[in-house]
C-alpha cells in the first residue's frame, strides 16, 4: 500500500560508517491523526496527496508504519551550545531516508519526536503539538520569503501527552531538508571519529552539496569556501527580514546553507540589534545584531574540524583556513549591502551608500520604528502617521533618499518594482503566530493558521488581504519570549 503514495527512498546517508548514526525505528503512537498537510510540497517531492491523507500516509507520519525503502536512524553530531562543546545527536528526531523526486532530487524526510534515541540525554524523544505548528508555520514562510530553509511536510497529532511544565498534546514533524549534515556532525568526525571516517564523511558532504567541487585540487579547502558562502548569503537574508534565529550552536548550522532547528526564533518588530527573544539567551549572545559575527565564529569552529584534510602540514592548514574565514566579513557585508540597497530601490552602487542605510537604521532605532513596517511605508509611498516619519531627521534622510535614487539611470517604476520585490508586507508576526497557536492547541480550530499560511505564502503580493496582518500588537509591558520547545 505504501507504494501508492509514492515514496522512492535511498539511504545515502546510512552508508557512511556507523560512527555517525544509529539504526532507530520511531515508536508508535496511540492514536495518530492528521493535523495539517503541505499539499504542493508533497506534490514537488513527488508524493501521492490523497494517500497520504490515508490510513497508511498517517501511519507514516506517525512513525507507526516504516515506508518501503527506508532506512530510519538517527543522526549523530556535537555542538557548541551558547559556546560550550558537548556531544549530541538526534535526540528526538529519526531521518527515514532520502526522498529521490521526479526531478531527481534528494530530499531527506525526517521525523521529529518520534521518540527516545541513544541521544535522547535523558528526554523523552517526544514533541508538543505547539512547537511543532510553530516550526511548520515559520519555516513555510521562511521559503515564502525566498531564504533558504528546512521544510515542512505534516504535523500528525499523537493522542497521547507530553510533560514539560504540564501536560501538553503530543504531535510529530515531517520535516524536508536537502540533507542535515551540520557544522557539528564535522565537530563530532574530527573530535571521535578516526581520519578516515572524517575524510568520509567531508567527502559525501561535497557529492551530495557541491559535486562542482569534486575535482577540485584542494576539494577540502573549496568545502570550507563553499560553506562560507553560503552561510554568508544566508546570514545576510535573516537580517534583511528582521529574523532571529535565537539558538546558532554549530549543531543548527547546515552544510546545506539552509536554516534549519525553529525552536526560540522569532521576527523583530522594532529595529533594535540588541532584540533578543530566546528565555534561555540571558546573555544575548544570539541577539540580531549578533548573529553575523556568531555565523563567522562558527564557520571557524567548522573550518577547524577540517584542518588535517586540508593540508597534512598543521601550520599551512591553519593558514589556509584562515585565509577563506578571513573572506566571510566582506561576504556577509557584499550580500547584506546588496540586499539593502535593493530595499531601498537602488540597481547601482555609490560609496555613500553604507551611510545613507546606516542613517536610516539609526533613525528607525531612536524612534522604536517597526522593521518590516518601515521598509514597507516606503516601498507604497505612505510614510505619515508616525513618530520616525514625523521627525525632522526622517525628513532629511528621505531628501537624501530621493536624491540618490535620481542618480541612477532605471525609472522610479523600475525602483519601486524592486522594492517590492525586496520587501515583504507581511512576515510571521509574534502575535499573530502566538494567536493560530492557541486556536489550534488549545481549541482544536486550524482555521487561523491556515489564514495565516495563505497570507504568509506571498508576502511580496501587497495586495488589500494583508493590510490586516500588518498591524503592531498591543503595547505590552511583559516582554515576548520564546522556547526551545524541548
Amino acid at each position: 500500500m505504501t507504494k501508492e503514495i509514492g515514496w522512492k527512498f535511498d539511504n545515502s546517508y546510512a552508508r557512511l560508517p556507523k560512527t555517525f548514526y544509529t539504526n532507530q525505528s520511531p515508536d508508535p503512537v496511540e492514536f495518530p491523526k492528521l493535523a495539517i498537510l503541505n499539499q504542493s510540497l508533497a506534490v514537488s517531492l513527488g508524493l501521492n496527496v490523497e494517500a497520504l491523507q490515508g490510513e497508511d500516509g498517517i501511519a507514516i507520519f506517525a512513525g507507526n508504519k516504516v515506508p518501503e525503502g527506508a532506512s530510519p536512524l538517527a543522526q549523530a553530531y556535537a555542538g557548541h551550545q551558547f559556546g560550550h562543546f558537548t556531544m549530541l545527536g538526534d535526540g528526538r528526531a529519526v531521518l527515514l531516508g532520502e526522498q529521490i523526486t521526479p526531478r531527481g532530487e534528494r530530499f531527506d524526510i525526517q521525523l521529529k519526536g518520534p521518540g527516545r534515541t541513544p541521544y535522547s540525554r535523558g528526554g523523552d524523544g517526544r514533541a508538543a503539538l505547539g512547537p511543532m505548528l510553530r516550526e511548520y508555520i515559520i519555516s513555510e514562510a521562511m521559503h515564502a520569503l525566498g531564504i533558504p530553509t528546512t521544510r515542512s511536510l505534516a504535523v500528525v497529532t499523537t493522542g497521547e501527552a507530553v510533560i514539560r511544565e504540564t501536560h501538553l498534546p503530543g504531535a510529530i514533524l515531517t520535516r524536508v531538508a536537502a540533507s542535515h549534515l551540520r557544522v557539528g556532525t564535522f565537530q563530532y568526525a574530527a573530535t571521535w571519529g578516526s581520519p578516515g571516517e572524517l575524510k568520509a564523511l567531508a567527502d559525501y558532504a561535497i557529492k551530495r552539496q557541491y559535486p562542482e567541487i569534486e575535482g577540485d585540487k584542494n576539494p577540502y579547502l573549496s568545502l570550507l569556501k563553499e560553506v562560507i558562502k553560503r552561510q554568508a548569503a544566508l546570514i545576510s537574508k535573516w537580517q534583511l527580514v528582521g529574523f532571529i534565529h535565537g539558538v546558532m550552536n554549530t549543531d543548527n548550522m547546515t552544510i546545506s546553507g539552509e536554516t534549519i532547528d525553529y525552536g526560540p526564533c522569532a521576527f523583530m518588530n522594532e529595529y533594535d540589534p540588541a532584540t533578543v527573544f530566546s528565555s534561555i539567551d540571558t546573555g544575548g549572545r544570539y541577539a540580531y545584531g549578533n548573529q553575523p559575527g556568531i555565523g563567522g565564529w562558527n564557520l571557524a569552529r567548522f573550518a577547524e574540524s577540517l584542518l588535517e584534510l586540508i593540508h597534512e602540514e598543521q601550520e599551512q592548514a591553519i593558514e589556509l583556513a584562515q585565509d577563506a574565514i578571513a573572506e566571510y566579513p566582506d561576504l556577509y557585508k557584499q550580500n547584506w549591502l546588496s540586499g539593502m540597497r535593493a530595499k531601498l530601490g537602488l540597481f547601482n552602487e555609490e560609496t555613500q551608500d553604507e551611510a545613507l542605510i546606516k542613517d536610516l537604521l539609526d533613525v528607525m532605532k531612536k524612534y522604536g520604528a517597526d522593521f518590516t513596517n518601515t521598509f514597507r511605508a516606503l516601498t507604497i509611498g505612505k510614510t505619515e502617521g508616525t513618530d520616525l516619519f514625523g521627525s525632522s531627521e526622517f525628513a532629511k534622510w528621505h531628501d537624501v533618499w530621493v536624491e540618490r535614487l535620481g542618480r541612477q539611470e532605471e525609472t522610479k517604476e523600475s525602483s519601486q518594482e524592486l522594492m517590492r520585490n525586496s520587501n515583504p508586507a507581511v512576515i510571521p508576526r509574534n502575535h499573530r503566530v502566538e494567536a493560530a497557536l492557541e486556536a489550534a492547541v488549545e481549541r482544536g480550530d486550524f482555521t487561523v493558521i491556515e489564514k495565516l499560511l495563505e497570507v504568509l505564502s506571498r508576502p511580496y503580493a501587497h495586495n488589500p488581504e494583508q493590510e490586516e496582518y500588518t498591524t503592531l500588537p498591543e503595547p505590552s509591558t511583559i516582554p515576548y519570549r520564546t522556547f526551545c520547545g524541548t
